[in-house]
């Protein structure tokens, strides 16, 4: 499906696919500033000279501002557009990382790192923004997919480069250089980017408590963001939680598989991420109406596999995780239908506080996921050392008390969002959920 774009109305440098690419090349350095600390958690301990608790606090902070920033950033997106968000989020960015590649001290690098989570969640809504305006409507899902799914690509790139700089280059350069992309980005953001094709930057309403407070329960009050949020909510978190720390532990320790193979099943997981985010988004362009269902037929299959492995009698076969691998990657892409549905819920002067909303949903529940694992780990291996295989069955189990959760909630307001839909007269929602 080619991506077709309207050029600018004005004499701007480039169309919209252009300055999506650029947005795009943002999000990507946002990705790979978050996730180039996975590579480097080694150096990280003796340089600061830290626990293993203290090392997994980085990560931690930099989820828990990243998802706390959510709904600051949608009103600001709303007040000041997308161009300006993500310049602030990349010049955050840049000035975080810079501050890491200095610090010496744990306390210093914990401030870098809270930085490195406040840059980073400025900028995937902004570009969602930008992708609505930009892009003919049915394009839109297509190009959201896209977003998501080459944006992770930065992890990919922060795997390979950071690895042989942390070993060739040391520490302090290394962090520099990969602060110094942020610069060279800025300037392409200024060139290129712009917020409409009529305007160069967007303003909404001034900011006041007021406006925030009724911006926000306007959001909130359509059932379609509920819908979205929760959509969000549930298929995020399994994928998330194994990628982000759990999942290498659970496939050796849990399923007695070497380190080879479970790093081998962990990149099949990206790989599966990176293919359905097409085909969700086909699926979703052609059936609009069928959204939620689609999402309830993924986390049908997800809920399956996770039930199959966590009841085999010992490890489960290789094939049976492989399978379950691929499923929970697709949650993945399944959670950005929940922008689209919030997408076509809400009036465009308020979609910046619909998808902070939203975004929020797979972000706490991952959180929730990684610390409950943790805790029934600990609970099921008294004195300590390492962790057996039938804790490993408890704590993935905690996955079930969220989709019940989850699952109730997407009924609920898919029924209620479709009621709203068949109701609605002003226009507000341009397809079905």
């Amino acid at each position: 499906m080619p991506l077709r774009f309207r050029p600018p109305r004005t004499g701007g440098p480039g169309g919209a696919l252009t300055i999506w690419v650029v947005a795009l090349a943002v999000y990507v350095l946002a990705v790979f500033h978050r996730s180039s600390l996975a590579v480097a958690g080694l150096q990280a301990s003796d340089r600061f000279d830290i626990s293993a608790a203290e090392l997994a606090t980085f990560t931690m902070l930099q989820l828990l501002v990243y998802a706390g920033m959510q709904i600051p950033v949608g009103l600001l997106l709303d007040r000041f557009g997308s161009r300006r968000m993500l310049l602030a989020g990349i010049a955050t960015l840049t000035t975080a990382q810079v501050g890491f590649a200095f610090a010496t001290s744990y306390p210093v690098a914990v401030v870098a790192r809270v930085g490195v989570g406040l840059g980073d969640a400025m900028v995937f809504i902004c570009v969602l923004r930008l992708v609505t305006t930009w892009f003919p409507a049915r394009r839109i899902p297509l190009v959201t997919q896209l977003t998501g799914v080459l944006g992770q690509s930065g992890a990919i790139f922060a795997a390979v480069p950071m690895t042989w700089g942390l070993r060739q280059l040391g520490w302090t350069t290394s962090y520099l250089l990969a602060a110094g992309i942020g610069v060279v980005l800025a300037l392409a953001l200024l060139l290129v980017v712009r917020d409409s094709p009529e305007h160069r930057s967007l303003s909404g309403e001034p900011l006041s408590f007021a406006g925030m407070r009724g911006s926000l329960t306007e959001a909130w009050s359509h059932p379609g963001t509920r819908l979205g949020f929760w959509t969000h909510f549930t298929t995020q978190f399994s994928s998330t939680t194994l990628s982000l720390l759990w999942g290498y532990p659970f496939l050796v320790r849990g399923q007695g598989l070497s380190s080879t193979t479970a790093g081998l099943l962990l990149t099949l997981l990206v790989v599966a991420v990176m293919g359905a985010g097409p085909v969700l988004a086909w699926l979703i362009t052609r059936h609009p109406w069928h959204r939620s269902s689609l999402v309830l037929v993924i986390l049908a299959a997800i809920v399956v596999m996770w039930t199959a492995v966590l009841a085999w009698p010992g490890p489960a076969p290789l094939p049976v995780l492989v399978i379950l691998i691929i499923v929970v990657g697709i949650g993945g892409p399944a959670s950005m239908i929940g922008f689209d549905i919030g997408r076509t819920s809400n009036r465009a002067e308020r979609l910046g506080s619909a998808t902070g909303i939203i975004n929020q949903g797979g972000f706490i529940a991952s959180l929730v996921l990684v610390v409950a694992i943790g805790v029934i780990l600990d609970w099921r291996t008294p004195g300590g050392g390492d962790y057996p295989a039938d804790a490993f069955t408890w704590a993935m189990s905690a996955q079930y008390v969220l989709w019940a959760l989850g699952i109730t909630q997407i009924w609920r307001f898919r029924r209620r969002t479709r009621a709203r839909v068949l109701s609605d007269r002003d226009g507000i929602v341009p397809t079905d959920p």
